[in-house]
């Protein structure tokens, strides 16, 4: 899947699936997460080896993708989505996130990311994309909402990182494609 998108600005963005040379560089953007903001629950640094299976675990088909924002040969970011939970009733549920370089935040490379994402999520049994956004983040919150999720609540200070107790916001987005209710 190649999604070519011109900016305002005239440079070309092109959407497409994470591959096995982007590894260095998605490692790279999550761990300034890690280190310098409660955005994830990681407390330590990921190598790039610790970091391959997470890259295995979303292939160019099924539900758990990875899509990566380049332009001009460099990654701006990525969009993810993955197993909810790991028992089977669950299978039709993913969690969805975004990184984004800390150098190119607040461009709308979320925005891209976000909408080819659910359009390749349209497209396979996906019933109920979920996402848990560590508060405050107004950007994170503001970015679920104009994608259509919805509030549906908040698990109070269940992660511990930066010597203090951070809350999770919990959404949730239906997506079109709706299987049989009599499906497995």
């Amino acid at each position: 899947m190649r999604i070519g998108v011109n900016r305002e600005d005239g440079a070309g963005t092109r959407i497409r699936p994470g591959a096995e040379g982007d590894l260095e560089e998605l490692t790279r953007i999550y761990n300034h997460y890690v280190i310098e903001t409660p955005i994830t629950f990681d407390t330590e640094p990921l190598t790039v080896e610790q970091r391959r299976p997470w890259l295995a675990a979303h292939p160019d088909t099924g539900p758990h993708r990875l899509l990566v924002a380049e332009e001009g040969g460099k990654l701006l970011g990525y969009a993810t989505s993955s197993a909810f939970r790991p028992k089977p009733a669950y299978s039709t549920s993913v969690e969805t996130s975004v990184y984004l370089a800390p150098e190119h935040v607040g461009r709308g490379v979320g925005g891209l990311l976000y909408g080819a994402l659910f359009a390749v999520l349209e497209r396979e049994d996906v019933h109920l994309a979920l996402a848990g956004v560590a508060l405050p983040n107004e950007a994170s919150e503001r970015l679920h909402l104009r994608f259509g999720f919805r509030r549906a609540g908040v698990f109070e200070e269940v992660g511990r990182k930066f010597g203090r107790f951070w809350d999770v916001a919990w959404f949730q987005k239906p997506l079109a494609h709706r299987p049989s209710r009599n499906a497995p």
